[in-house]
């Protein structure tokens, strides 16, 4: 509870969080609005500059941009070396994965459905709810270590290499229709 709150009645304690929330929410939503468009015109051109294709500039440099805080946060609290520190650093990271991935592309898939507009991206897609499954076994243990921690960092060029392989078919599908 933020210190200028505690002296509030629990029913205003409420409402000032509540309105906090709201507060910041509407910040947050308004930075989002106001920095994402020149950010995906940022990576597009660093793309184009390098002859990177833009979905490898966006899988890299993206989540280091959008994420950064939080990775910050959560080795802030591994550096404490408890265990309660390490699975709230972990808790934090898995929940941003899930809500960056499964939210994401629940919301483009629900965009492409309503608005009947053409997919071509099946290999990223596959590549990513793949990489999701995997993590999700990760997620469902109970202890992790120092190789967990390395297969879940290999997962990264796994998923690049997975999106090379199947990128190829993916063109040669959309070719066929």
């Amino acid at each position: 509870m933020p210190e200028e709150f505690k002296l509030l009645s629990p029913e205003e304690q409420q409402r000032a969080v509540l309105n906090r929330s709201m507060y910041m929410l509407l910040v947050g939503t308004t930075l989002v609005l106001v920095f994402s468009d020149p950010l995906v015109d940022c990576l597009d051109e660093i793309g184009d500059r390098t002859g990177i294709p833009d979905f490898y500039v966006a899988f890299v440099l993206a989540p280091i941009v959008t994420n950064g805080s939080e990775v910050m946060a959560s080795y802030t609290f591994a550096l404490k070396k408890t265990s309660a520190s390490i699975v709230c650093s972990f808790e934090q990271l898995l929940g941003a994965a899930v809500m960056n991935n499964t939210y994401c592309v629940a919301i483009f898939m629900a965009l492409i459905f309503a608005q009947d507009l053409y997919w071509a991206f099946t290999a990223e897609t596959i590549a990513i709810v793949l990489i999701e499954i995997v993590m999700l076994a990760f997620a469902y243990k109970q202890t992790h270590t120092v190789l967990d921690g390395a297969m879940v960092l290999c997962l990264y060029p796994i998923t690049m290499t997975i999106v090379a392989l199947l990128t190829p078919l993916d063109r040669t599908l959309a070719d066929d229709l």
